[in-house]
């Protein structure tokens, strides 16, 4: 089996922390998400794997190359023009080729059972599946509602409070027949939500939502890529099966700075004296974190460099950020200038 990963937007939703940086390396706990991405699919034994890309496409390239170092083999789509998310698929036809095969989103964060999804699309005979998760505000997500075998009767995009006729949300993880390709027409726009999604509802196609208990998070929005992050040190989703928390070996801490609840720090990372590290914090590679300084709730891209006596909190700083000595920050998303 196959898999396509979609990874071309410019993720708008985290500027500025992708103007420079395009989505598939935002990092979740100091490594780009779509690396957790490949390592989620090869644990279930797919390892053919084809990625888009646009905004800083080189980036990517350079960053994930062949994939051999994920346990996948990697084929690029490279898109001048975006067509959409289901535009993108239908250009790796002959990649993906006749068989069943599964699409995921570049900002998904999961451990959702993927084989059982899979066996669950086949014993249906379904055309189309969609993962589906509970969520008790759906308003910033599409709510997906179904009948009492999983088809999938109605969606309704961003629902205010209130209005919601369902909880279960759409995840962005699919599984597809080959059979889809053929209703996504090629060399335009076509999105799988608001094209093809409607029209496998219109016909009456096999097209079914299998709800999960598993953890997942789209890391597009700063709340969510902050609600990622402490899940990740709290230990609510394990990335290739360990827990991501501790202080890489590499890493210099001062002997008289504190580090306190959920932390990670990156390699290579200097804490000077009476720096006061507090979690839910993540510290990337390569970081100056000056004597003093004080960061709580915080998600340090790598290469930053903190004042001392600096304070922070919930601040996220992308790569090579600097906050000057004495500043005080918070509830900040910010990149370097």
């Amino acid at each position: 089996m196959k898999a396509m990963v979609l990874a071309g937007g410019k993720s708008t939703r985290l500027y500025p922390l992708t103007l420079a940086t395009p989505k598939p390396l935002v990092p979740v706990a100091g490594e780009a998400n779509v690396a957790h991405v490949l390592r989620y699919l090869r644990s279930y034994g797919i390892t053919e794997v084809a990625i888009n890309v646009h905004y800083h496409a080189q980036q990517v390239v350079d960053h994930f190359g062949d994939g051999s170092a994920y346990g996948v083999r990697l084929t690029y789509l490279h898109e001048r023009e975006l067509l959409g998310s289901a535009g993108a698929v239908e250009q790796m036809r002959g990649f993906l080729g006749e068989d069943t095969f599964v699409v995921v989103g570049c900002d998904d964060l999961t451990d959702l059972r993927l084989d059982l999804l899979i066996d669950v699309h086949r014993q249906r005979g379904a055309l189309a599946t969609i993962a589906l998760v509970h969520a008790d505000d759906v308003s910033q997500y599409g709510a997906v509602c179904v009948d009492e075998r999983g088809r999938i009767l109605e969606f309704q995009e961003k629902p205010a409070p209130g209005e919601e006729r369902s909880h279960l949300v759409n995840t962005g993880i699919y599984v597809f027949e080959p059979e889809i390709l053929a209703r996504i027409p090629a060399g335009v726009f076509v999105d799988f939500g608001k094209d093809v999604f409607p029209a496998l509802l219109r016909d009456g196609a096999a097209f079914y939502g299998h709800r999960s208990d598993d953890y997942w998070c789209d890391i597009g929005t700063p709340g969510e890529y902050r609600r990622a992050t402490r899940d990740v040190l709290a230990g609510a989703i394990r990335l290739d099966g360990r827990r991501s928390l501790g202080v890489d070996p590499s890493a210099s801490v001062a002997p008289t700075a504190r580090i306190e609840g959920d932390v990670l720090i990156g390699a290579r990372t200097r804490v000077g004296a009476g720096a006061r590290i507090v979690g839910p914090t993540v510290i990337g590679a390569d970081c100056e974190i000056g004597p003093g300084a004080e960061l709580r709730a915080c998600i340090l891209w790598d290469r930053v460099r903190v004042g001392e006596q600096a304070r922070l909190d919930d601040v996220i700083l992308g790569h090579e950020g600097s906050v000057p000595k004495a500043t005080t920050l918070a509830a900040e998303v910010l990149a370097a200038p």
